[in-house]
C-alpha cells in the first residue's frame, strides 16, 4: 500500500476479506450496507457497522493509493458544450475536458448559461 501499511492485530477476520472490502467501498459506488450484502453472498457474514469502522480505521490509506493511480490531468483544458435530451428534454451538457481528451467534470443545465458554467469549473 504505502511505506507505512496498516496494523490488522486484534482483528478477527484475515487482512485480504478486510482489506477486499475497505477497497470495494473506496473503489465503487457502494453503501455499508451493499458492501454488506456483497459479504453475505461470499459467505463472510459482518455487520455494516463493523465495515463502517474499517473504513474508518483504514480507508485513507486505501483512498491515497487508489488517488495515486488515477492518471493526472493535464495542464491545459477547454469547455465543450454538448446539446443533450433527457426524458424528451433539451439540455446542456457541459464537459471540462484536458489537452489529452480526459474528462475533468461534467454540469448538465436546463437552460444554456455558459458564464455560470465557466464558474462551474
Amino acid at each position: 500500500m504505502g511505506s507505512a501499511s496498516p496494523s490488522y492485530r486484534g482483528h478477527r477476520y484475515p487482512v485480504e476479506v478486510i482489506s477486499h472490502w475497505v477497497w470495494l467501498y473506496f473503489r465503487f459506488p457502494l453503501g455499508f450496507r451493499e458492501v454488506e450484502e456483497l459479504m453475505l453472498e461470499r459467505g463472510v457474514i459482518v455487520s455494516y457497522e463493523t465495515i463502517r469502522r474499517w473504513c474508518l480505521e483504514f480507508g485513507q490509506q486505501y483512498a491515497n493509493s487508489l488517488r495515486r493511480r488515477w492518471p493526472r490531468p493535464g495542464d491545459k483544458w477547454h469547455l465543450d458544450e454538448v446539446f443533450v435530451k433527457i426524458n424528451g428534454e433539451q439540455k446542456y451538457l457541459w464537459r471540462a475536458v484536458d489537452q489529452d481528451g480526459m474528462v475533468l467534470d461534467i454540469l448538465v443545465q436546463n437552460r444554456r448559461d455558459k458564464t455560470a458554467a465557466r464558474r462551474f469549473f
